[in-house]
């Protein structure tokens, strides 16, 4: 048995699972009248609403004293002030550095990180100017007018993710594109309708050696050559990496490469130069303001007592029915068609963290870790999965979020939409028995089928209008809830060696696929058939 399941904590979690299991929320409700006030929370300019969750006070309790028996705080101020909590790569993390609005160093191996990052920045917002007033010219003397991103992971989940919450306030003489996927139609369908003298590319990889992104990169290097000429790449290119050798020999003015440090995790790396595509389009002083709402939640996680910490609080929900409820999955649902791409960021940011089978000292774990991250926008879900929602066999643990503003106030839309997201919080919370179906004179077999259990849990998380400070404290909110979840199934949520073994492979068949000569195939049988089928059938 693994020491987190030993602790008394835990063992007094899973007694009162036993004896609150069966509790529903209609109960609940009916037993507190004033249950909304005990279990609603503001900060950073977010609003949360847990009362539709299955818990009582004492459940809220007892996961707190879980929080500290494991530590988290101290863990939490460990990580805050750089040490080297990311211990298989030997690395700090702190992504928080990159977002910090105070006057305080912070220190990596003895030395201040902070004006290191403010002077990318600065390098950044210069940049970024340049190319909005249209001092930067392309080789042919044209403005630049399209930014396409290309990288992979973090390198382009962050970036196109924020542009799409962000683009209320991006240049929209501007074109802003991302492109990840090694598939070559990604990058064709990208520049199928761009003059290659108005369009700049930034490459966005550490090493500048990540396979999908380098091959990308060669491919619109080409397709820029072919039509400008070599000499224009100086024109076209930057670079956000730290191996100037490389950018160098790829053509790019290593004066226009802009660094980011190995204390940078990639999925928590969109406030660093990972993010210089969305500084184009919003501009410096618009991502500075997101850069603030970051730094409003990191203070709240930091400095708040985890009684009162949002983050805290739906990481150890989270704890709750993953761990004892047996929920394997969570649902991220915003009501707000500009985060599209919030719950695919956080897909990322929570299963690349948290989907790990083994503790930070290398022991397996005997409890669940990671839960299955997904969602979707609005009120598009309720037509495709909220039947499996409400009526299903499965509990799915799910946020809500909504905006009271829109920016897009067409007649009576958003307040259809938010009505939605309303309903759908009290309907997955109190469903409808089989006698309110029955009062409403529907008999037989109908009944069952209109009878909806009710129970499920739900967050709604709220906040005035989606700006950029609202939007750097709800990507904060999630990235410190996985934190959170990590310390307690004694996780490095900092390292991803699972997606290493996939690239190790593909490198071995690649030259299998590609060669002239048939080659020997040393795998297993389905591999060398499928190889073989490959093979034929281009």
């Amino acid at each position: 048995m693994s020491t987190l399941t030993e602790k008394p904590s835990w063992q007094k979690l899973k007694s009162h699972y036993e004896e609150v299991k069966n509790l529903h929320l209609r109960e609940l409700f009916a037993e507190d009248k004033e249950r909304a006030s005990h279990f609603t929370l503001e900060a950073a300019g977010l609003y949360l609403d847990y009362s539709k969750q299955r818990i009582t006070k004492k459940t809220m309790n007892l996961l707190f004293a879980l929080a500290r028996e494991c530590q988290l705080e101290e863990k939490r101020d460990a990580m805050f002030s750089g040490e080297k909590i990311n211990s298989t790569e030997g690395r700090a993390v702190l992504h928080t550095a990159l977002r910090n609005c105070g006057d305080k160093p912070i220190y990596v191996d003895g030395h201040d990180v902070m004006p290191d990052v403010r002077h990318v920045l600065a390098k950044m917002a210069d940049f970024a100017s340049k190319i909005r007033n249209a001092s930067w010219r392309g080789f042919s003397g044209k403005a630049i007018k399209n930014i396409i991103n290309i990288g992979i992971g973090g390198s382009d989940l962050g970036p196109a993710m924020a542009y799409e919450a962000l683009k209320p306030y991006s240049d929209r003489s501007l074109t802003v594109r991302f492109v990840s996927n090694v598939d070559g139609t990604h990058l064709a369908e990208a520049v199928r309708d761009l003059d290659p003298a108005e369009t700049l590319f930034i490459i966005a990889s550490k090493t500048f050696t990540t396979q999908e992104t380098m091959t990308n990169a060669r491919s619109a290097r080409e397709w820029l050559v072919k039509a400008l000429g070599e000499a224009a790449v100086k024109n076209h290119f930057v670079a956000v990496s730290t191996a100037a050798d490389k950018v160098a020999e790829f053509g790019i003015d290593t004066a226009n490469m802009f660094e980011f440090w190995d204390w940078v995790g990639g999925r928590y790396s969109l406030t660093s130069a990972i993010g210089l595509s969305v500084m184009v389009a919003i501009g410096p002083e618009n991502f500075q303001k997101m850069l603030s709402g970051f730094y409003a939640m990191d203070r709240h996680f930091a400095e708040a007592p985890i009684e009162q910490n949002m983050p805290v609080i739906m990481a150890l929900l989270g704890i709750w029915y993953n761990n004892f409820f047996g929920a394997e999955s969570h649902v991220i649902l915003p009501y707000d068609q500009y985060l599209l791409r919030f719950a695919d960021y956080f897909q990322q940011g929570d299963m690349e963290s948290n989907g790990k089978s083994v503790t930070k000292e290398g022991e397996a774990v005997d409890y669940e870790t990671g839960p299955i991250i997904w969602g979707q926008v609005g009120t598009n879900g309720q037509h495709a999965f909220y039947q499996l929602l409400h009526q299903g066999t499965k509990l799915v643990p799910a946020d809500f979020i909504g905006f009271a503003k829109s920016h897009n106030p067409l007649g009576d839309h958003h307040a259809k939409l938010l009505s939605n997201l309303v309903a759908q919080t009290e309907a997955l919370a109190f469903g409808k028995t089989r006698a309110e179906v029955e009062a409403e004179g529907v008999t037989g077999v109908l009944v069952a089928h209109k009878t909806f259990a009710g129970n499920h849990p739900t967050n709604t998380i709220l906040a005035k209008e989606l700006t950029p400070e609202v939007f750097g404290s709800l990507v904060a909110l999630y990235e410190h809830k996985i934190f959170t979840q990590g310390i307690i199934w004694q996780l490095n949520s900092f390292d991803q060696w699972g997606v290493q073994l996939g690239k190790v492979l593909a490198g071995r068949i690649l030259p299998e696929l590609t060669a002239a000569e048939e080659p020997k195939l040393n795998h297993d049988s389905s591999t060398n058939a499928i190889i073989t089928y490959l093979r034929k059938a281009r």
